[in-house]
Parts: C-alpha cells; structure tokens; sequence
C-alpha cells in the first residue's frame, strides 16, 4: 500500500470520520480546512501540481506571474474569512473607501478621468455623490441610473424568473442608454460576471449590484493581492491545510469515484483506492460529470448546459514608470481593467501592467502579434507616458474556460452541495451559491459542502453557521 492510501485507511471508523476532497482550489480548499475543522481526518487530491485552481501564479523568467488579475469586495465575506483562515488578509487588503478611476480614450482633454466612488453615507445616499459628478455620463444619463438603480433594490433575488430573463433588456425598459451601459453597468458587471448585459442572467446581474452597490456603504470597496496568487492560494493555503491535518496530494489525478458497498465510498487514483466515509467533488462542472456515479443526480446533462466563459490577461513590462496608480477601468477602448503588476511580480525596473479582458469570446484565440497590436496603441491613447517607453516583454495568459457562462436561465442547471448519495457532496464556484464565478462563489461553495457533510456525520457546524450569518 502506498502512503495516500495507508493515511486514509488508518483514518477509519474507529479512529473518528475521514473524507476526500477531489479538487484543490478555493472550493477545494475550503471544503478540506472547514471539515478538519470540525475533526475530520481528511485527504485532498490535486491533479496539478498546485494549488489554487484557477487563481495561481507561475514564473516567466525573473517575473511571478498571476495568470489573471483577480479582485474581490468588502461583501465577499466567505472569501475574505478563507484569506483570515490561511493567514493571509495582510497581503491582500482592502481599499479603505472605494475609488476607480474610469479613463475614456476618446474623451476631451480634461474631461478624459472620471471617478466612481463613495461616501460613508446610508444607502443609497453613499454613491450619490459620485454619480452626481461622473463625467462619463450626461445629467439626464445620471438621474436615470439612479433610478434604475432604485429599480434593482427592489427586485427580489428568490424570485425564480429573474433567472430567465437577461441583464440588458431590462436596463433597456428602465431607461438606459448605450452610453450608461457601456460606462457604468458594463463596467462593473462584465468585470464580476463575465458576460455584457445582454448576455447575463437578470437574477445574477441583479445580485452583483444590490450585494455590491446597494446593500451597504463599503461593501463595494475593491481588495485584491499585493502579492502572486500562488503566495495566497498554494503556498498559504497549504501551510494551513498541513497545520489542520489534511494530507494534501498534489499530481493526483482521480479516475473514479464509487461506493463501496459498506456506506463508504472509493476514490481510485492511478495505482490506488482510497476510502473515506465522505466524498466533496469540487472540480469543474464538465469533470464533475464524468466522474459522478450513475444514478447520484436526476438530470446530470445538466451539468453539460452549464456553459464557460473566456478571460483573456495581456502583461506589457516598459522600461519605465507610465501609469502613477494601482489601477483604472477605461472606456472607448477594447482595454477594460489595467493594474500595476511591478511591486508584487518582482520586478525592480520598469513597471509592469496586466490588463484583464473579460468576456473574450472575439479575441481568446487572437495570435500574440495581433494582440499586440491591437492593444499597445490602446495603452498608449490610454497613458501619454507610454508612448516614448520601450516595451521590454509583451505576452498574453488565456482561461478558455474561466468562469461558468451566467446565461439567462443558467440558475436552474446550478446544483446544490447534496447529491442523492449519501456521502457525496458538490463544490465549486459553478454550483447553487447565488453568485456568479467568483472566488466569493468557490469559497462559499466549499462551505456548503462541508457543512451538509459535516450535518451527516453528526460533527459540529458551528464554525460554519457563524461564517454564514456574518455573510448574510
């Protein structure tokens, strides 16, 4: 026997619960932290040779690079009680009071930088202010997003057909333009969903800004790492998952998963099978299929009509310094989000940008040349500075299939954490959380599983219920 499998059967009945996690990102994670927590002896399996899914770092030379840019808000309670778990909410802080800078490339000298903000006023009172004074925007633009604005506060996100219909058609019947769309709704939601308005569900859209704009004063404040991913989400997360016990294996690819017989259930990796009482499958929805025992879900197709979305990251290193802030957002230009990469990459010379392209469905295969050329004057229309630097490294990072597509009608293909088996639970940002594909969603996913399993075990969830009250 080798030592995976001798660490799961020792772990048996008689020396208290076991459970294997299949899937080592955020969901994974958090699954494996949560149930060893609660005294679970638990195995978590990674087919990389890393940890952090989707949300990792990699090395180009004497650069760390994040394969993509990744932010979360004050709201996203669970994900910023995982950087708390793994000691890491240092590295990743939060803005004190938010503040994007929005640069229009076709605007008029002196009138090219607006600003979207808040105050520390009430809702909705807190983002008055700054809709007043946004520039991007006419004033009979403004005065009709405050009143759509009004309008979405008043949806009820249980309402089961606001998953039906799309984001864009009803931001139409309330009276926005082309311009409110593009410089305020597309904004922040292509960034969070992945998808324009019209592609988007109206119940996802609908989530995304009542939670982040309209629920509380600082709860669309922006965090993100001042340090690579894989500082976060492999080297930190397994440090904690090593203190909580779980025996973390990485390059361990399982082909199926079974039950026993006895009420427990089999995991079987190249050369080994290895039993738990409990199984938490938070891999991708398309893995997830292939691997689920017949007769587990009632329409497992479904997981098939869960779609994916494309985000595309370009990383230009100059010689010099040419952007003076951490980050903006731009419209009149296919460049959507620019952040300053140098500090945190390693870089001691020149300065380093990553733009993250969301919803890339029209460029994701676009060859590197072509890319280049499409965005570097783009930089350069966006930042004077940059148009007498020299570009020292040009490349792109492609997710093909980053997120789940939150297509209208998607929340009925969603799955909960439970299956029909006993014992085997679901994770992932894809599954029933009520957000879209965010690390928020992944984190609260590995929540849900773990607490269903653990309720099934009869251990204690009390950390968890505590976890989900303060997110609520």
């Amino acid at each position: 026997m080798s030592e995976v499998t001798q660490a799961a059967d020792t772990s048996g009945r008689a020396q208290g619960a076991t459970a294997v996690v299949v899937g080592g990102g955020l969901a994974g994670i958090t699954a494996a932290l949560a149930l060893a927590d609660a005294g679970v002896r638990v195995t978590l399996l990674e087919g990389r040779p890393r940890l952090g899914g989707l949300a990792f770092s990699f090395q180009r030379g004497d650069l760390t690079v994040d394969n993509g840019q990744h932010v979360y808000l004050r709201c996203c309670t669970a994900y910023r009680w995982f950087l708390d778990r793994i000691d890491g909410a240092s590295l990743a802080p939060l803005q004190d009071r938010l503040d994007v800078p929005v640069l229009d490339a076709e605007g008029k000298p002196g009138r090219r930088l607006g600003r979207l903000g808040r105050t520390s006023l009430p809702v909705p009172l807190h983002l008055a202010r700054s809709l007043a004074t946004y520039q991007h925007l006419s004033l009979a633009e403004r005065a009709k997003v405050g009143r759509a604005a009004l309008a979405l506060k008043s949806l009820d996100l249980a309402d089961p057909a606001l998953d039906a219909r799309n984001f864009g058609s009803w931001l139409v019947e309330h009276g926005q333009s082309e311009r409110a769309v593009e410089a305020l709704w597309d904004l922040v939601g292509v960034a969070t969903l992945n998808a324009v308005a019209g592609d988007a569900s109206l119940g996802l859209a609908a989530m995304v800004f009542k939670t982040g704009l309209l629920s509380d004063p600082g709860a669309a404040d922006i965090g993100w790492a001042r340090v690579p991913l894989g500082e976060l989400h492999d080297t930190l997360a397994r440090k904690a998952l090593d203190s909580a016990g779980v025996r973390t294996e990485v390059r361990t690819r399982v082909t199926s998963i079974s039950p026993n017989g006895n009420g427990r259930w089999s995991v079987q990796v190249p050369g080994e099978r290895i039993e738990a009482d409990t199984v938490v499958l938070a891999v991708p929805q398309r893995e997830a299929h292939d691997l689920l025992p017949e007769g587990v879900l009632d329409a497992p197709e479904r997981l098939l009509g869960i779609g994916t979305a494309p985000i595309l990251n370009v990383h230009v290193v100059y010689d010099r310094k040419v952007l003076s802030r951490p980050f903006f957002a731009a419209l009149g230009s296919p460049v959507q989000w620019v952040f300053d990469r140098t500090e945190a990459s390693g870089l001691t010379e020149g300065q380093y940008l990553a733009l993250s392209q969301s919803a890339a469905q029209d460029e994701i295969d676009d060859p590197v040349a072509v890319l280049r050329e499409r965005y570097l004057p783009e930089l350069e229309r966006l930042l004077p500075a940059a148009r007498g630097a020299e570009v020292k490294d040009f490349f792109v990072t492609r997710e093909r299939t980053a997120t789940f597509a939150p297509t209208p009608g998607v929340g009925r293909l969603r799955p909960g954490a439970h299956t029909k088996a006993p014992g085997l639970y679901l994770a992932g940002a894809w599954t029933a959380t009520g957000w879209p594909a965010t690390m928020e969603s992944a984190v609260r996913s590995g929540v849900s599983a773990a607490g269903a399993a653990l309720g099934a075990l009869g251990r204690p969830r009390d950390h968890l219920f505590e976890l989900f009250e303060e997110a609520a």
